[in-house]
């Protein structure tokens, strides 16, 4: 991968030191448990070592430089970015191209152990009926692990189909929905902890679908229209740009206030020596459980994270050094950033950043 290490991103140079943080999330009776987490990461690159093989060098977000870590993973799932489908929970989904089975690996994720890496085949994949399951639009889990009894991995394949299985429990095979509407067919699903359902925004956003996981009903979604309120005047070039863009929906849920957002991320393509998405827009909006969707420019001390994993939220109270709360950092294969919600301002720049892969904060064992 053509990067220069040793010099930190021209993004990244307002970031303060890297540190170890504590996070104190509240439990059922009220009391609160101490956790070590790691901070927000950016999967950046390896440095060859040998047996294909290479040593993780990653971004934290409360960085100036990158790390450089001793843990060792295959070069493949850095360099080719089309190996690396998806990830969720500091998981990466890769699909084989010689045998066809959907693998969950940690070994991207820093705080997993490089000497005895895990690696998860999925059942093996059934194709629907005028579907296809080559092309994987992302993956979600309903818990950290798929190594839990309970877990769900939902796999959601560009066009009608959506796939849902448990791995860890023995026989498992795939339960496969064909979606009618085609406001899906591009969609991304989230799984929500509050609501403990999977949940997929329509294209536009006026539209949630939701399969309930404790039900043998997954064939027959529920739906949930929005009504978005508060919108934004716009000037006349304002809406030409983004009606021109390419638009994608991200529902994402913040577990600290137990809040859900639906970002709206406008991308034009440009040219750069090739075809490239950059980003002109993002807009946020406040769901509510009555389908009130409420544009915003202040989401408090969160930043939201957008990439080819699974979108996540982070309170900045809980990782120190954090410089840039109420924010959307976004990343692509092409592009990574920031978007301002109170300013509607965008840093960013059309550069590979790493695989396009953020890992969330990771609990560390005592």
């Amino acid at each position: 991968m053509s990067l220069l290490l040793n010099q930190p991103s021209k993004l990244l140079c307002f970031r303060r030191k890297s540190v170890l943080v504590r996070s104190s999330p509240l439990l059922s009776n009220g009391l609160s448990s101490s956790l070590r987490q790691t901070p927000p990461c950016t999967i950046i690159d390896a440095v060859p070592c040998g047996e294909d093989l290479g040593k993780l060098v990653i971004y934290n977000a409360n960085a100036v430089h990158f790390t450089y870590l001793e843990k060792k993973v295959p070069l493949e799932l850095v360099d080719n970015p089309m190996v690396t489908i998806g990830s969720s929970h500091g998981w990466v989904a890769t699909l084989s191209q010689d045998d066809g089975i959907l693998r969950l690996q940690d070994d991207l994720n820093p705080a997993a152990s490089d000497t005895n890496p895990k690696r998860i085949p999925l059942p093996p994949l059934v194709t629907l009926p005028h579907c296809q399951t080559q092309i994987v639009t992302n993956v979600s889990m309903s818990s950290s692990s798929p190594e839990d009894e309970n877990c769900v991995v939902a796999v959601k394949f560009l066009g009608p189909q959506i796939s849902f299985c448990r791995p860890a429990q023995r026989n498992s095979e795939w339960i496969n929905v064909r979606i009618a509407n085609p406001c899906f067919y591009s969609s991304r699903v989230m799984f929500s902890e509050k609501h403990d359902l999977f949940r997929i925004p329509g294209s536009g956003g006026h539209i949630i679908a939701s399969w309930d996981l404790h039900t043998h009903k997954h064939k027959n979604p529920k739906f949930q229209r929005l009504r978005f309120q508060n919108l934004p005047k716009l000037t006349k070039t304002k809406r030409e740009v983004m009606d021109s863009c390419y638009k994608s929906e991200h529902l994402v849920e913040s577990r600290t206030t137990g809040e859900t957002f639906l970002v709206k991320w406008y991308r034009k393509a440009v040219w750069r020596g090739m075809s490239k998405l950059s980003t002109k827009a993002l807009m946020v909006f406040r769901l509510d459980d009555e389908g009130n969707a409420v544009y915003t420019k202040d989401i408090g001390d969160l930043c939201i994270f957008l990439s080819k994993s699974e979108p996540f939220c982070v309170s900045l109270s809980s990782l120190p050094h954090m410089f840039f709360p109420n924010n959307v950092e976004y990343m692509d294969a092409d592009e990574d950033g920031y978007f301002n919600l109170a300013r509607s301002s965008i840093v960013g720049d059309l550069t590979r950043m790493g695989t396009g892969v953020y890992i969330p904060p990771q609990n560390i064992d005592n």
